[in-house]
């Protein structure tokens, strides 16, 4: 991947370089509460453009806000171009984890040419929200999480931090988030140069890239979006599963489940569902007080009516054994149902989706392993996506550390 450095706009409103109060998880992680806490954190957080209030005229209200804070010199831009190393220290398990990648601009290309990998579908309305946004404001504000191939640790080696932070900031779960500035031109050329043979994957920000790339077929001269790169070797990489929370199936029963899942799966009291460990081919059901441990059995695995054309990969991804081991065939949850979004939702969170399900707010939750970064690459590389939710990549970065202006 092509990639620049950046002259990055930055938070200038005070004297500290903790901007806790003017950064914001991604647009698609952002609740009406949320979006609410973030407003009232401060009148220059961030989510004013990256994610304002319903309205008919939304768009160009933040574009208002976004030209208002530069022409007061709240953001301000940096006098060199740079590239910004970028680590997040968080708690996964009880253990403290640092995650250190870097900020620059990366060409955006059709993913018919390979240098960038998608693992999962779009649609169209948040592309059109987007691309609304980003005609009005011409604001690259949200960062793309992007996976490169480093094996060798030689492209960390090369953009890792030196000195002093010069801004940082809590997330909205308290985990710490760095950011630092690199101007030397040899360091830049050389980080340049370890890239252009790398492709890339899409972590997280999939409708963000697809919307660039459009964006870019209408600005020739805004052919760059704005990325943080991570090493898909590196410590940290932490990728949580989505539990699936199912509702509105009509006729729903606990136990008329297990007796038909009982054909594919080895079925099991489940004592405790929030101390169980899950392997790929393993499935906690939670519905009321009601819980089992399904295992796959060995012989059925390639039994179940796979979609045609999918790879092993593919198959053994916990999450397809679950959509088209269980909810496909015995709860008539189609791919089209979870396009709708018609009967289930998702949680990160294991104990929310076992309360939720303990408390009847769902019929039922199913606990599945997390994909690991092997499982993303092998189907990836492959030429697949993912089934949709498949991954939950912990924590997400922040828009508001540095941000660009396209054309610029």
């Amino acid at each position: 991947m092509e990639i620049k450095p950046l002259r990055g706009y930055r938070y200038a409103g005070d004297m500290t370089r903790d901007l806790s109060t003017v950064v914001a998880p991604p647009y698609d992680q952002i609740s009406a509460e949320t979006q609410d806490r973030l407003y009232a954190l401060s009148p220059h957080n961030i989510v004013r453009v990256t994610y304002p209030k319903d309205a008919a005229d939304k768009y160009r209200r933040a574009r208002d806000v976004l030209d208002g804070w530069l022409g007061e010199g709240v953001w301000r831009r940096d006098e060199r171009p740079a590239i910004y190393p970028y680590d997040q220290t968080f708690s996964v398990a009880g253990q403290s984890v640092t995650r250190t990648g870097f900020v620059a601009l990366g060409q955006v290309t059709d993913y018919a040419r390979g240098v960038v990998l998608p693992h999962e579908r779009t649609h169209a309305g948040p592309k059109r929200d987007r691309m609304e946004l980003l005609e009005a404001t011409g604001a690259d504000t949200g960062l793309l999480f992007m996976l490169a191939s480093d094996p060798d640790g030689e492209l960390r080696r090369a953009t890792a931090p030196v000195g002093e932070p010069i801004a940082e900031a809590r997330d909205l779960k308290g985990e710490r988030h760095r950011l630092w500035r690199t101007t030397d031109e040899a360091a830049i050329a050389r980080a340049q140069a370890l890239m252009a043979a790398r492709r890339v994957i899409i972590a997280d920000g999939h409708h963000r890239y697809e919307t660039a790339v459009a964006y870019a077929g209408r600005h020739p001269g805004a052919a760059d979006k704005l990325m943080a790169v991570f090493a898909l070797e590196a410590p940290g990489l932490t990728i949580l599963p989505n539990h699936r929370l199912v509702h509105s199936v009509q006729g729903f029963d606990f136990d008329d489940l297990m007796q038909a899942a009982a054909r594919w799966f080895n079925v099991a009291p489940l004592a405790d569902p929030l101390a169980v460990q899950l392997e790929n081919r393993t499935i906690g059901v939670v519905s009321g007080s009601d819980a089992a441990l399904l295992r796959l059995k060995p012989d059925e695995f390639e039994r179940i009516a796979w979609p045609e054309g999918t790879s092993p990969a593919w198959r053994g991804l916990a999450v397809s054994i679950l959509h088209e081991g269980l909810l496909r065939p015995l709860l008539g949850i189609s791919a089209a149902s979870l396009d709708a979004k018609t009967h289930v939702d998702y949680t990160a969170d294991r104990a929310e989706a076992v309360e939720l399900a303990r408390a009847g707010k769902c019929q039922a939750a199913f606990l599945i392993a997390a994909t690991t970064p092997e499982e993303l690459q092998a189907v990836v590389r492959g030429g697949e996506r993912l089934p949709q939710k498949s991954t939950h990549f912990y924590p997400k970065l922040l828009d508001g550390l540095v941000f660009h202006r396209l054309g610029e």
